[in-house]
């Protein structure tokens, strides 16, 4: 399936739709297969103990889903989360960034099926999967409420 938006059009889209959040993120890979998205660890995605928040780590692999699903379906805002199943399996560090690695398993015309694997730039292995289901607006009811009109 081609995609229909480019990785600087999701950035736009997130600035113009998610102003309050867009910043903590960067897109590092787009393609039909996988999402690259990495958060920048900052100390308010911190917990006691030295580690990254699950609720940080959800939102990261929460982003990189809805953009991914964006590049294939165009900029419907509505998209929303109607499940997630998240694993957190390590310990990640305080001190590196975290990247997600985002796969569509099935999108279909209501439903997409994303599974996400967060690693810390610091270790091999992933620090948290994802398994994240959204719902598709129907056509009409995702538009951009800002007026989102691509990137030219």
């Amino acid at each position: 399936m081609a995609l229909k938006m480019n990785a600087a059009e999701l950035s736009v889209f997130l600035r113009l739709e998610f102003p309050q959040v867009a910043d903590e993120f960067e897109m590092v890979e787009l393609s039909a297969t996988r999402l690259e998205v990495a958060l920048r660890v900052q100390d308010k995605h911190l917990r006691p103990g030295g580690t990254v928040s699950g609720p940080s780590m959800f939102a990261l692999a929460d982003v990189a889903a809805y953009l991914h699903i964006l590049a294939f379906i165009g900029p419907k805002a509505l998209a929303v989360t109607t499940n997630c199943g998240i694993d957190f399996m390590r310990k990640p560090s305080a001190q590196f960034d975290l990247l997600c690695k985002n796969e569509v398993v099935k999108l279909g015309r209501s439903l997409a099926v994303c599974q996400s694997l967060i690693y810390s730039a610091d270790q091999a292995q992933p620090v948290a999967r994802a398994n994240l289901t959204y719902a598709i607006p129907r056509d009409g009811w995702g538009g951009n409420s800002k007026g989102w009109t691509g990137v030219k």
